[in-house]
């Protein structure tokens, strides 16, 4: 296995990981929040920002978890790939 994709799967599933956290802690503030959170979107972000002391960390390194995703995905592309992204051919 490429270590690229090993980088790629351990940041998506410390991001999973973070995603939970937050989604526990929705659920402790109170129902309507954790089921919020769960089934309406943007809901989970707005409780981010509502509570940020509680949900500081999650958020963030799911945030650096996901730029480093993201990260190894294109640094694992062809070269010929990258040549055309950079030239801005699709």
């Amino acid at each position: 296995m490429q270590p690229v994709l090993i980088v790629a799967l351990l940041a998506s599933a410390v991001g999973i990981v973070c995603g939970f956290w937050i989604l526990v802690n929705a659920f402790r503030t109170s129902i309507l929040w954790g089921l919020g959170s769960l089934f309406v979107p943007f809901v989970s972000l707005i409780y981010v920002i509502a509570y940020w002391e509680e949900n500081k960390k999650p958020f963030l390194v799911s945030l650096l978890a996901g730029a480093a995703a993201g990260a190894a995905v294109v640094l694992g592309l062809p070269p010929e790939t990258l040549a055309q992204l950079a030239q801005g051919r699709h």
